[in-house]
């Protein structure tokens, strides 16, 4: 599984949320997709602005950030599977007796320390990170490191440059200085990394290039342009497009403004043109027929619903547990009533939502064997 160096470079935080937040745009940790600022994207008959729509993103595309980050190799988490299984079962809010009876290990109480375990671990990794951040702020003698360029598509030890590398290798391998020409194309993946970035500097940043400038800014570098042109692509430095009439610096260059007007005009009319309908809902099990009734201001946003169960964080426990069980086919998300709305005068759609919810409510009567709803105390 491919890393990318955003997700290295990502705070706790953003790593938590599944994505970083730059000027103009939002970027998905986990597959690299960039949702632009500004922009209305469409999801399933919805349409969403991109802060939005970057979190609807990660649940339809992925699922749940911690489902990704459990799985992940444990060279990279640190994790033993049996941690990663504990862990998992720990999400969907199982008990410590529940834990036990599903993994067949000890009793209630060698759950319980397995879970002393995970926290002592969480306490050390805070303690090594703040030791590695003052590490880094009081070690000026340690080796300075290069970032690895932004678009990099996986960072792993050929990134390891230090300064000094970096300035042997350009001597080495651009003997007359570094603008101008290669001494050779055959060299290692980490000098070849060195060498193509600095090659990079010869073109504008936010400008566009036919093929024709390309080539002939690379032969500047080394005769066989080509073969440069194909690893500056491969390694991430530059892009084209696929009928390659147009090739750019990944980093930094805006999209295009006459292709985006266009399609930020087309989504802003559907949105405007869109009317959501909200109404009560019933998530039915087919193997007992037990219901769970509810109401949601916009029908059509059911996948979040269905997301939170599949990630296992549904708020109903019993439902959720019913659902890990029996597994998705076993269920079935229905409409029961769609709320019709006013279109003159005042209209409280929330309160609306909450009286037909509470109609349905009684007439299903979804307690007990009949459902995973639970009575209201209160009357």
């Amino acid at each position: 599984m491919k890393i990318s160096d955003r997700f290295w470079s990502a705070s706790p935080e953003e790593l938590k949320k599944g994505y970083i937040e730059e000027e103009a745009q939002y970027i998905c940790l986990i597959c690299g997709k960039k949702i632009e600022k500004g922009m209305i994207y469409p999801g399933e008959g919805i349409l969403y602005e991109a802060g939005r729509y970057i979190r609807v993103h990660i649940e339809e595309a992925h699922g749940s950030v911690f489902e990704y980050l459990v799985q992940l190799d444990k060279r990279i988490t640190g994790l033993t599977d049996h941690q990663k299984s504990l862990l998992q079962l720990f999400y969907q809010g199982k008990s410590d007796g529940e834990v036990q009876k599903e993994m067949g290990i000890g009793s209630a109480s060698t759950i319980r320390n397995h879970r002393f375990v995970l926290k002592e671990k969480e306490r050390q990794a805070k303690v090594f990170l703040a030791l590695m951040e003052l590490l880094k702020d009081k070690n000026k003698r340690s080796p300075g490191y290069l970032p690895p360029h932004k678009t990099a598509g996986m960072i792993d030890d050929r990134y390891n440059i230090t300064q000094e590398e970096r300035e042997k290798v350009l001597k080495t391998y651009f003997p007359e200085g570094t603008d101008g020409l290669l001494k050779t194309l055959d060299m290692k993946e980490k000098n070849k990394l060195i060498v193509l970035r600095e090659i990079t500097k010869r073109f504008e940043d936010e400008k566009f290039y036919n093929e024709k400038e390309v080539n002939e800014i690379l032969k500047t570098a080394h005769e066989d342009f080509v073969t440069l042109r194909r690893y500056l692509i491969e390694y991430g430095f530059i892009d084209r497009k696929p009928d390659g009439s147009r090739y750019w610096l990944k980093e930094g260059l805006p999209e295009m403004e006459e292709e985006n007007m266009d399609r930020k005009k087309e989504l802003k009319q559907q949105y405007k043109e869109m009317k959501t309908q909200g109404g009560v809902f019933q998530i039915r099990n087919l193997k007992n027929q037990k219901v769970f009734v509810d109401s949601i201001p916009n029908l059509k946003m059911k996948t979040g619903k269905l997301m939170l169960l599949r990630s296992g964080g549904y708020k109903n426990r019993q439902l959720q547990e019913d659902w890990n069980q029996f597994g998705e086919d076993a269920f079935v998300f229905e409409v029961l009533e769609v709320l019709e709305e006013k279109s003159d005068g005042f209209f409280d759609k929330a309160d609306e939502l909450k009286k037909l919810k509470t109609k349905w409510i009684e007439k299903l009567q979804p307690f007990g064997e009949r459902g995973y709803n639970q009575p209201d105390k209160r009357k």
